[in-house]
């Protein structure tokens, strides 16, 4: 083992003493999580009805700035929705990164649609502008008649753009937003990892049509499953809300359906625990910020490469990430973590060579295979300060 692998193990051991192997990053409950919980027990409202979730679903307004926020059971099934409230159809084409996790390009083929690949900006992981814009200019024509973007290639209506906030990092959205408006695409934020992030004082997830954040175990903060769609549009909320609970007309007795929905809305006691972690969100966001500047420093003095994103945008730091020289060094260095006691985790495998999305449609994605082979996950968990 080289030293400056040793010297950064060492490191990552001092940040989270005590743990071994040193998670990645794992749920932490500090707060009322249990009280909660068991009012949810006592009253008997453990299911989709019950004040938690409309809580839950206030709560994460106010902290945004969105107008609305609707709660589903995980931020696939939400992105799934945004997508189909959006306007996405099946047999539509939407534009996203092969840089992501796979379950934004498995919600666009839930929806019945087809991704098509864009490459990434270098500092910000996440969807770049000019790669966008310089794809639907090579690609595109705006039908006279629908008003609307038609792949040339493929004539398939391009009904979305989703960009996602790598790691928390804000990608250039506002520029994003701009390009995609003038092509009349509506955009949905994947904002599943960036809950506390903004961009220009601007929350993630609010400058587009309708954003989706994730609450898994391994989020900044968890329900143990979760998601929610945000968006300004009332309209939309309402019809993801009707969407989410089995399309089912609202009667005292009568069960009647006006189409096809999805059991897709949060469960109550899912929900308690996320309003209580919602009010410990910025305590876990101070201890995230610290553990990225240690990292920082720490790598500055190693000359270790580390990734800082935007100036202007504010992530919630929700997984650090060391850049490696080649793929060879991102391969010992995480045998070398991963042996001695430290989760480490490499970049997802490229969208576009999974063999369930390989015949879909990109731009050559030059920086998301250079990031692929060089971006290695540190353990950027909340630590106990004041333990």
């Amino acid at each position: 083992m080289t030293k400056p692998f040793q010297d950064l193990i060492e490191f990552i051991k001092s940040l989270y003493p005590g743990l071994y192997p040193v998670p990645l990053h794992a749920p932490i409950f500090t707060g009322n999580e249990k009280k909660y919980m068991q009012n949810c027990i006592d009253t008997t409202f453990v299911s989709s009805v019950g004040k938690y979730v409309t809580q839950f679903e206030e709560i994460t307004t106010q902290y945004t700035g969105a107008k609305h926020a609707v709660a589903f059971v995980n931020g696939t099934a939400a992105l799934h929705i945004a997508l189909q409230v959006a306007g996405v159809e099946r047999g539509d084409e939407v534009i996203t990164q092969s840089l992501t996790f796979v379950a934004t390009a498995n919600a666009i083929a839930h929806a019945g649609a087809e991704p098509v690949f864009v490459d990434v900006d270098m500092d910000t992981l996440g969807m770049s502008p000019v790669a966008l814009s310089k794809w639907l200019k090579s690609n595109v024509f705006m039908d006279a008649e629908t008003k609307s973007a038609v792949n040339i290639t493929t004539n398939r209506t391009i009904s979305g753009i989703v960009p996602m906030h790598t790691f928390g990092n804000p990608c250039r959205i506002d520029e994003i937003v701009a390009v995609a408006n003038q092509y009349n695409i509506p955009v949905i934020e994947d904002s599943a990892e960036s809950l506390g992030s903004t961009y220009r004082q601007q929350h993630t997830g609010t400058f587009g049509l309708v954003g989706v954040f994730s609450y898994n175990g391994n989020k900044t903060i968890t329900t143990g499953g979760g998601g929610m769609i945000i968006t300004n549009n009332e309209e939309l909320a309402a019809k993801a809300r009707h969407l989410s609970t089995t399309a089912k007309i609202s009667h005292r007795w009568e069960f009647s359906h006006d189409e096809i929905g999805y059991n897709y809305r949060l469960n109550n006691v899912s929900a308690s625990i996320g309003v209580a972690q919602m009010e410990k969100l910025e305590e876990y966001l101070v201890s995230k910020r610290q553990t990225s500047e240690a990292y920082s420093t720490f790598c500055k003095s190693h000359s270790i490469e580390f990734f800082q994103g935007l100036a202007e945008g504010q992530a919630n730091n929700w997984l650090n990430a060391i850049i490696m020289k080649n793929r060879s060094e991102r391969d010992a260095f995480l045998i070398a973590t991963n042996d001695n006691g430290v989760m480490t985790r490499p970049l997802w495998k490229l969208m576009h060579k999974l063999d369930i999305y390989m015949h879909c449609q990109h731009d050559g994605l030059e920086n998301s295979l250079f990031l692929e082979d060089r971006i290695v996950n540190v353990p950027s968990g909340v630590r106990r300060l004041n333990s």
